[in-house]
């Protein structure tokens, strides 16, 4: 399970370092692609792989607009020494990512965040909300 919020920059080529604790889940190859909320997300091989495999059991006129969404601009990451991975600029662009992102564990993959956004997303969630779901989770 990917958990934890972590603050890092992007620098001027378009890498961010992926924290070790994401990599060592993730493995060495993962993929990137559209998330919700104007998010990246971040996929290891197996839920990528189940990922494919969800939408091509569905019929393919209910998922033409999802396939184009996820595969358009998907990249396969592999980080360097550094632990440092390439975004593309269509994705950066998407999620608005210029300087600082907040990159956190979302159970089953890692989102990548404008700081500015997770902010704002964070600000506009109001406890009930979360309680209500909770309590339908019977958490």
């Amino acid at each position: 399970m990917l958990i934890g919020t972590y603050q890092h920059n992007i620098d001027s080529k378009g890498r961010v370092i992926m924290p070790a604790r994401f990599r060592e889940v993730l493995g060495e190859v993962f993929y990137a692609t559209k998330g919700k909320d104007g998010t990246i997300a971040i996929l290891s091989q197996e839920a990528w792989d189940e990922l494919g495999r969800k939408i091509a059991e569905q019929p393919s006129s209910r998922t033409i607009a999802l396939n184009r969404f996820i595969y358009s601009t998907a990249a396969e990451l592999r980080p360097d020494k550094q632990g440092r991975v390439l975004i593309p600029a269509s994705l950066r662009e998407y999620a608005g990512l210029v300087d600082d992102v907040v990159i956190n564990g979302a159970g089953s993959k890692v989102e990548i965040w404008d700081s500015k956004t997770w902010d704002e997303y964070n600000n506009a969630l109001s406890d009930k909300d979360i309680y209500d779901i909770m309590d339908q989770l019977a958490l």
